[in-house]
């Protein structure tokens, strides 16, 4: 490493000394005063400076701008990573870009960002939506800090507030489920016109039967939307159930995981059920094929598949969140924030909820988590394991009944149950549940 030598000169026309060294990286020359007119303070200084550049306590002020670091920081790293990661941070730096309007990438300071999180709640954002664009900010900060085009990251203070319902949505019931199958039909029935009156066309009895083949098989496999779009029967670079061993298996490779690593993991008995129903000469291509309404040739996208799904949830009258939210309204050429309603129908990964809601139930949280494919146990806690404190007092005040307790428990005129009558009747409200 070359040393760095900081000298003393006079400009011309200055009063005060200037002190300067050559970057070893640039080769330019590279000052800043002294302040003082004085020789000897300035070779003190000079001497301080040259000592904490050669230790590498020294850092120039960032000039790079914030174009530049978005287009390098999407160049080279965002390119490397899954594409849903991608459109999260991409998303959330466009917030941040749209909202603070940084010229230099400097000027992303923690006052800046803590503005940003201000503005995000006014929009009526989540907590875990606001979490989730400061983590993907502060990752590209981090990023950007490590290749040297940022002196230091802003300190980013996560938010701690309390989050309320932990999902954007919830499970959704039997009965629920059976009405959204009943509705698909009429979600795919398209409209065709006959002397300016609107025709309903009725749909392809097998276009209605694919979607429905589709949303039953979310139901019993608790597979990500995304997830179910890749499974396949007989190709090893996209996810497979695998019939082979004495257990049904699913492996995933990593390029397709969450977690970015190849697994195998066990198979739901009614989802592993539900797929050896089809014919062995059938097992070929995708698993799901849903089709499109109209005589197109190429496989539909996930996304496209997902607003189906949606609007079949919103046919079937299945709403699993209601929210207030802040949005711009213009009145009169007056712009005013205004709070509307947003209404959330059943999804996809609400039939995921379902999964997961019904299983934790029944089996121990470690297991619930693989079969969930988490890949922390603390979000299956929080998400699922949590969530049943009113299923198991509901299988508790049920065991008290049919073993004669009653409502008022512990009078003298009520049969007293045994440890083990209580927990055999448990057990059986809980292979019901």
């Amino acid at each position: 490493m070359d040393v760095i030598r900081v000298h003393v000169i006079q400009e011309k026309d200055r009063k005060n000394l200037t002190l300067r060294f050559r970057d070893p990286v640039t080769g330019k020359h590279v000052k800043r005063s002294a302040r003082t007119a004085s020789r000897k303070e300035a070779e003190r200084y000079a001497h301080q400076w040259e000592h904490d550049l050669n230790e590498g306590r020294y850092q120039a002020p960032s000039k790079t701008t914030w174009e530049v670091f978005r287009e390098q920081y999407a160049s080279e790293h965002l390119a490397g990573l899954a594409p849903a990661t991608v459109e999260r941070a991409t998303v959330a730096l466009d917030l941040f870009e749209r909202i603070v309007s940084p010229r230099m990438l400097r000027d992303v300071t923690a006052a800046r960002v803590s503005h940003f999180q201000a503005k995000l709640r006014e929009r009526g954002r989540r907590e875990a939506t606001v979490a989730s664009h400061l983590r993907h900010l502060g990752a590209a900060l981090r990023w950007a800090h490590g290749v040297g085009m940022l002196v230091k990251p802003p300190k980013i203070h996560m938010p701690h507030r309390a989050k309320g319902k932990a999902m954007k949505g919830r499970p959704i019931t039997t009965e629920e489920f059976e009405r959204m199958l009943d509705r698909v039909a009429d979600v795919l029935t398209s409209t065709r016109r006959t002397r300016n009156k609107p025709n309903p066309d009725p749909p392809d009895p097998a276009v209605v039967e694919s979607w429905k083949y589709l949303l039953t098989g979310l139901w019993w496999s608790g597979l990500r939307l995304a997830e179910s779009q890749e499974l396949y029967w007989d190709r090893d670079d996209k996810l497979r159930v695998d019939f082979d061993g004495k257990y049904p298996m699913l492996r995933i490779p990593a390029h397709l995981e969450k977690g970015n690593k190849d697994r195998l993991l066990p198979v739901a008995p009614e989802f592993a059920e539900f797929l050896r129903a089809v014919p062995e000469d059938q097992r070929i291509g995708p698993v799901f094929k849903p089709l499109p309404r109209r005589d197109i040739t190429e496989r539909i996208t996930s996304q496209h598949v997902g607003r189906v799904i949606t609007l079949i949830g919103e046919k079937a009258g299945v709403v699993v969140d209601r929210t207030t939210k802040q949005v711009e309204e213009t009145v009169d050429g007056k712009t005013r924030m205004v709070e509307k309603e947003v209404v959330k129908y059943a999804s996809a990964h609400d039939l995921r909820r379902s999964f997961g809601e019904r299983w934790a139930a029944r089996v121990m949280p470690q297991v619930l988590m693989q079969m969930m494919r988490h890949e922390d146990i603390a979000t299956t806690m929080k998400y699922y394991v949590g969530r049943n404190a009113e299923n198991t007092a509901r299988v508790l005040w049920e065991a008290a009944k049919e073993i004669g307790l009653g409502t008022t428990l512990g009078t003298s005129d009520e049969k007293t149950a045994t440890a083990g009558e209580a927990a055999a009747v448990v057990n059986r409200g809980n292979e019901t549940a």
